[in-house]
C-alpha cells in the first residue's frame, strides 16, 4: 500500500490544480445536493421493537387523544398576583391561536382542567353530606323497625298467654288479626331497610372509591395554589420529537401574544429546541489549533494548510450527509459529532503528512543553502503520503471501524452518529492523501523548516524520553494510580437524556422546568403514562374498582405523588392512567419509579386481569439507556478485539497491543470519571457551563470508547511503528523506545493540542447534549496523548525490553505485513539524496 499511496502523492503534487478543482465540483456537488435534498433533522431517539414504543402504539389505537405528543407552556404574572379575568381570556386566546398552527390537534385548558377537579372535590363533599344524611335516615328507620319489631314480639307473647290462660277470649281474634298487620309491616321495613342498606353501602363504597381516587390524583395540577401560574398542554399528531420543527418554532412564535399583557411564557423543552450547533467555543477552539498550528509550523500559510483540509473534509462529508436525508432520517447530534471528530482527525492527518514532507525536505543534500528543485518537491510530497500518509490511511481505518461498530448498539440514532461520523472520517483521509500534497506543492519551497535551515531543532522530547525512560516503573506507577483515582467517580455512572434542567439559565426550556419543579413539582415535567389492560369491558362496579386496583398499585410505589385516570378506550377495556414522579425526568427516583411499575406494579395487577403497558418519553429515555448500557460490554469487546488485531499485525508483536489496549482503557475511564465528576457530581460545573448536575448522556459512553479508542491507535501508530522502525533497523529495544519517541513526538504533542482545543471547544457548544462528549474527548485526549502514549507506554517498554516485541514465528508468517513505516520506499528514498539527473529514470 506505501508504493500505491506513494504514486498517489506524487500524482497529486505533479497535478495540484487538477486535485483542487476535483474537490472543488466534489463540494460543489455535495453542497447542491444538501440544498436541494435536505429534510429538517430530528431529535428524535427511535428504539425498535422496544416496550414503550409498542405500548405508546397500542394506547394510541385505543385512545387517540392520549397518544400523541405533549408540550408544555407555562404561563405566569409578571408581578406575582392570580389571574385576572382579562388575563384569562389573554390565555384563552393564545391556546386558539396554538390550533391553528400544522400538527397542533389541540390545547387543554388549565383553568378549566383545575376547575374540573375542584369540581370534583366540591361533588366529594356534597356526596359526603347527602351520605350521611341518609346514614342519618336509614338509622331513623332502623330504629322504627326495632320498635316495630318489639311491638310484634309483645303481641306474640301475649297471644301464645291469652291462648294458654284464655281461650275463649272475645278480642283474642282482632289481636291475631292485629298481629298479622304488624308482621306485614315489619316484614316491609326489614325488605326496606334492606334494600336502603345495600343502596347506602354502595353509596359509601362509590364515595371512598371517589376520595381514593381525588386523593391519589392531589399531586397533579394546571394551576397553582397562588393562583398566579397556569400549565397550557399544547396537543400534537404526534410525538414532539416527530414533529417537523417549523411548526414547533410556529407555536413558540405565538407567545409573543402575550407580549404588554403582565404575562410571562415560557415553553418546554419538548417544544422550544434551543439547542443548536456552533458557537462562540467552538471558534475559540479551532483559533486555538491554528496558533499551535503556526507554533510548530513557523508559518501562516503552513499553518492554515491543516485547517483547509479539515474543513474541505468535513464539509463535503456532511453536505453529503445532509443531502442523505432526503432518503434517511437524520438525528440533529449526528453532523455535530462529525464536525467535531471531522476537524480533529483532518486537522491532525494533514499535519502528519506536512510535517513529514517538511521533515524530507530538510534532510534533503544541501537543501540549507539551496532551494529544492520541482522534482525532489515531487518526490518528498510522494514519499511523505506513502509513509505518513500510509500511517494516516491505517489509524483513519481504525477510527472508522471502531465508529462503524456502534451499530451493533441497535439504536437508529447511535448508528447514524457512527455512520456519518465515519464517512467524515474517510473523506478526511481521502482529502488528506489528495489535497494535502497537492497544496504543499503550490507552497513549494516555503515548506522547509527553519531548523533545518539554522542547523537548529528542539530537544524538549529528548528531555522527557530521558526522564520516563530513566525510572520506568515509578512513571508506570504514577500514571497506573493517577489515572485510576480519576475513574472512581466512573463506579456511580447514570446514564439517561438530558431535560430541561440542564439547559443554559436564560433558556425558555430551562425557565419553564423550573417553573413547574417549583410549583407543581419536578415530575410535572415528565409524566408517565401507564396503561391498564381488561380481557373484558368494564363499566360501572369494574371500572372503578380497575381504577382504583391501578392506583392503589402505582400510589404505593416509593417516589410516585400522584395517580390521574386520563382516559378510557371506546370498547371501555384500556384505561390510561398519568403517573407524576416526585422526581424530574433523568432522575435516579422517576427511574426507579419505572421499573418499579413495570416489575412489582404489572405483577401485582396481573393477578387481577390487568395487563400493565409503561410508556412516554420519560420511559423512553429510560429504555434506551437501558438497552445502551446492555450493548456497552459487547461494543467494549469489539473495539478491544479489533485494537488487538490490528496492532499485532502492524507492530508484529502480541506484547504492544496488550500494552496499548490497557493504556486504552485507562484512559477510558479516567476520561468517564471526569464526565462524571463534572456532570453528574457538579464539581467545577459552574465554569464549565452545567446548568444542574444530572445523569450522563446515555450514548456518551459508547461514543467515547469508539472515538477514544481511534485517537488512542492513532497516538499509538505515529509513536511505536517509529520505535518498531528502529528497532527493525537493529537497535537495541530501549534506543529504539528513545529514537522513535524523539521523531514522533513532537507532532503527536501538537496533534493532540489540536484535538483538545478542537473538542474543549464544544464545551461551551449552544446543544448541551454534545458538551460532556466535547469534554470528555477532551480529557481523554489529554490523558491518552500525554500520560499514556508518552509516559506509560514508552516506560513500560523500557522495563520489556525485547520482551516487548515478541511474536511467535508461526504467527509472524500468517499475519500481513502493512509496511506501516513505508520500509518498500527506502530506494526512493535514498534516491532523493542522489543528483536530480541520476534519479531521473529510476522513480518507481
Amino acid at each position: 500500500m506505501a508504493r500505491l499511496l506513494y504514486r498517489l502523492g506524487a500524482g497529486s503534487a505533479r497535478r495540484p490544480w487538477v486535485v483542487i478543482t476535483a474537490w472543488a465540483l466534489v463540494l460543489l456537488a455535495t453542497c447542491a445536493g444538501m440544498a436541494t435534498l435536505q429534510k429538517p433533522l430530528t431529535n428524535e431517539f427511535k428504539l425498535p421493537g422496544s416496550d414503550f414504543a409498542k405500548v405508546l402504539d397500542h394506547v394510541g389505537t385505543q385512545i387517540p387523544e392520549v397518544s400523541g405528543g405533549v408540550g408544555t407552556v407555562v404561563v405566569r404574572t409578571h408581578d406575582g398576583k392570580p389571574f385576572t379575568a382579562a388575563q384569562k381570556r389573554e390565555i384563552a386566546d393564545l391556546r386558539t391561536a396554538f390550533t391553528k398552527v400544522d400538527q397542533v390537534t389541540g390545547t387543554v385548558d388549565p383553568f378549566a382542567m383545575q376547575a374540573r377537579l375542584e369540581r370534583s372535590r366540591s361533588q366529594l363533599a356534597a356526596g359526603h353530606r347527602e351520605l350521611v344524611a341518609n346514614q342519618k335516615r336509614w338509622d331513623a328507620s332502623a330504629h322504627k323497625v326495632y320498635q316495630l319489631r318489639w311491638l310484634v314480639g309483645e303481641g306474640q307473647r301475649d297471644i301464645a298467654r291469652l291462648r294458654r290462660t284464655d281461650p275463649g277470649n272475645a278480642t283474642l281474634p282482632a289481636r291475631v288479626k292485629g298481629q298479622a298487620q304488624l308482621e306485614k309491616l315489619l316484614a316491609d321495613g326489614d325488605r326496606k331497610l334492606a334494600a336502603s342498606r345495600v343502596k347506602l353501602a354502595d353509596g359509601w363504597e362509590t364515595y371512598d372509591g371517589g376520595r381514593e381516587l381525588v386523593d391519589r390524583a392531589s399531586g397533579f395540577g394546571m394551576v397553582n395554589k397562588a393562583g398566579n401560574t397556569a400549565l397550557v398542554q399544547v396537543r400534537f399528531d404526534k410525538q414532539t420529537q416527530q414533529v417537523d420543527p417549523a411548526n414547533l418554532e410556529k407555536v413558540v412564535a405565538q407567545g409573543s401574544r402575550l407580549d404588554g399583557t403582565g404575562l410571562d411564557v415560557e415553553f418546554g423543552q419538548d417544544i422550544s429546541r434551543v439547542s443548536e450547533p456552533g458557537g462562540v467555543g467552538e471558534v475559540v477552539g479551532l483559533v486555538a489549533a491554528g496558533i499551535v498550528l503556526f507554533v510548530m509550523l513557523g508559518s501562516l500559510v503552513l499553518a492554515g494548510l491543516p485547517l483547509v483540509i479539515a474543513f474541505v473534509g468535513v464539509g463535503g462529508a456532511l453536505t453529503l450527509g445532509l443531502a442523505a436525508t432526503h432518503v434517511f432520517t437524520l438525528h440533529q447530534m449526528a453532523p455535530v459529532l462529525g464536525a467535531m471528530l471531522g476537524l480533529a482527525v483532518g486537522i491532525d492527518y494533514a499535519l502528519f503528512i506536512v510535517n513529514r514532507y517538511r521533515r524530507q525536505l530538510g534532510d534533503l543534500p544541501g537543501v540549507p543553502g539551496r532551494r529544492p528543485t520541482r522534482d525532489e518537491i515531487v518526490q518528498s510530497l510522494g514519499l511523505a503520503v506513502g509513509t505518513a500518509g500510509n500511517a494516516v490511511v491505517i489509524a483513519g481505518t481504525t477510527v472508522v471501524i471502531a465508529l462503524a461498530a456502534l451499530c451493533v448498539s441497535g439504536i437508529p440514532v447511535l448508528m447514524q452518529m457512527g455512520l456519518l461520523a465515519a464517512t467524515t472520517v474517510v473523506m478526511t483521509v481521502l482529502v488528506a492523501i489528495t489535497l494535502t500534497p497537492a497544496l504543499l506543492s503550490l507552497v513549494g519551497h516555503r515548506a522547509t523548516p527553519k531548523a533545518a535551515r539554522s542547523g537548529r531543532s528542539g530537544s524538549w522530547p529528548t528531555a522527557w524520553i530521558s526522564r520516563v525512560t530513566r525510572h520506568p516503573r515509578i512513571a508506570v506507577g504514577a500514571v497506573a494510580v493517577v489515572l485510576l483515582v480519576m475513574a472512581i467517580p466512573a463506579l456511580s455512572l447514570r446514564l439517561g437524556l438530558p431535560d430541561g434542567s440542564s439547559e443554559d439559565h436564560d433558556t425558555t426550556a430551562a425557565k419553564a422546568y423550573a417553573l413547574v419543579r417549583s410549583e407543581f413539582g419536578a415530575g410535572a415535567n415528565g409524566p408517565i403514562l401507564v396503561s391498564a389492560d381488561a380481557d373484558h369491558a368494564l363499566r360501572g362496579d369494574d371500572l372503578r374498582h380497575a381504577q382504583l386496583a391501578v392506583a392503589r398499585a402505582a400510589d404505593a410505589v416509593p417516589g410516585v405523588t400522584a395517580v390521574v385516570p386520563v382516559g378510557t378506550s371506546a370498547d371501555h377495556r384500556t384505561l390510561a392512567f398519568q403517573v407524576v414522579s416526585e422526581g424530574g425526568p433523568s432522575s435516579a427516583v422517576t427511574t426507579d419509579v419505572v421499573d418499579a411499575l413495570r416489575g412489582q406494579v404489572t405483577t401485582d395487577l396481573a393477578r387481577q386481569g390487568l395487563t400493565i403497558g409503561v410508556t412516554g418519553q420519560t420511559v423512553a429515555t429510560i429504555e434506551v439507556s437501558q438497552q445502551l448500557a446492555a450493548a456497552l460490554p459487547l461494543y467494549l469487546v469489539l473495539v478491544v478485539g479489533l485494537s488487538l488485531l490490528l496492532l499485532t499485525v502492524v507492530f508484529r508483536s502480541l506484547v504492544v497491543p496488550l500494552l496499548a489496549t490497557a493504556g486504552f482503557l485507562l484512559s477510558v475511564a479516567a476520561s468517564f470519571g471526569a464526565v462524571v465528576a463534572v456532570y453528574q457530581w457538579g464539581w467545577l460545573g459552574h465554569h464549565l457551563g452545567v446548568n444542574e448536575p444530572g445523569a450522563i448522556m446515555s450514548f456518551l459512553p459508547t461514543l467515547l470508547i469508539g472515538i477514544l479508542f481511534g485517537l488512542a491507535m492513532d497516538y499509538q501508530m505515529f509513536l511505536v511503528s517509529g520505535m518498531h522502525e528502529a528497532y527493525a533497523r537493529g537497535r537495541d529495544a530501549r534506543t529504539s523506545v528513545a529514537e522513535g519517541f524523539v521523531s514522533g513526538a513532537k507532532v503527536v504533542a501538537a496533534a493532540a493540542l489540536i484535538m483538545t482545543a478542537v473538542f474543549a471547544g464544544f464545551i461551551f457548544s449552544g446543544m448541551t447534549m454534545v458538551r460532556p462528549i466535547g469534554f470528555g474527548l477532551a480529557v481523554g485526549v489529554v490523558i491518552d496523548a500525554f500520560l499514556v502514549r508518552m509516559v506509560l507506554v514508552p516506560a513500560a517498554m523500557t522495563m520489556l525490553g525485547d520482551k516487548a516485541w515478541w511474536m511467535p514465528m508461526w504467527l509472524e508468517r500468517l499475519l500481513p505485513h502493512l509496511d506501516v513505516e513505508g520500509s518498500s520506499l527506502t530506494e526512493v528514498h535514498r534516491q532523493l539524496r542522489r543528483p536530480v539527473a541520476e534519479r531521473e529514470d529510476e522513480l518507481v
